[in-house]
């Protein structure tokens, strides 16, 4: 009877880095599917319940302070149902890390998020009294549905197909606020951060686990 043939140390490992990069590459070429469609009904509705408050208020500086506490809010809240959402999938796996594809969405997202920021800061003086009104009208809002439609869309070429198109209506509600003069900021607002999130999130939840 012949003796077991054993491969040999360096054919063992030829194997696994083999395995090891047919994983990668099926993982990398995965989408990203922990979008938390009830997140994202949170955050709309948090929008919503903003979004009169921030018409009443008599001066652009207070309805800039009702958006800027809105924002942080918001966002706190979506990224807790993302973060909810990937450690449910991953239970059981061993320990928690952040997967190819997930960090090619968040480094697609945040870019134009920050880049929101820094104009936000760069067009709004603190030192000097009086914003202008069309500050309020129509240069932020479209300023930000714009850019978060940039981040959106860009995240969304390594998700499922509903995130990509929740960007698109983000870019074409911020061309309607920056270029039609009539268009209503605040009404703006609503229609993006609010309703929009809301009804893709809703479709996300429904067929892609919450």
């Amino acid at each position: 009877m012949a003796p077991p043939v054993h491969p040999s140390p360096a054919l063992h490992d030829r194997a696994l880095q083999e395995l090891s990069f047919i994983r990668r590459t099926m993982e990398g070429a995965a989408a990203f599917t922990d979008v938390p469609g009830w997140g994202l009904v949170g955050m709309g509705l948090t929008a919503l319940a903003a979004t009169p408050v921030a018409a009443m208020q008599p001066s652009v500086e207070r309805w800039l302070a009702v958006w800027m506490l809105t924002a942080p809010l918001a966002t706190a809240g979506g990224g807790w149902a993302m973060w909810q959402k990937m450690r449910r999938r991953v239970s059981g796996e061993g320990a928690f890390t952040l997967s190819l594809p997930a960090r090619k969405f968040l480094l697609g997202f945040w870019p134009a998020i920050f880049a929101g920021a820094v104009l936000t800061f760069a067009l709004v003086n603190p030192f000097l009294p009086g914003l202008d009104l069309r500050l309020a009208s129509r240069v932020l809002p479209g300023l930000w549905l714009l850019l978060y439609g940039v981040g959106v869309t860009t995240a969304g070429a390594h998700s499922i197909r509903a995130v990509p198109l929740m960007g698109v209506g983000f870019l074409v509600l911020g061309v309607i606020a920056l270029l039609l003069p009539m268009a209503n900021g605040n009404l703006m607002m609503a229609l993006g951060f609010g309703l929009l999130q809301i009804g893709f999130g809703m479709r996300i939840a429904r067929h892609y686990g919450g």
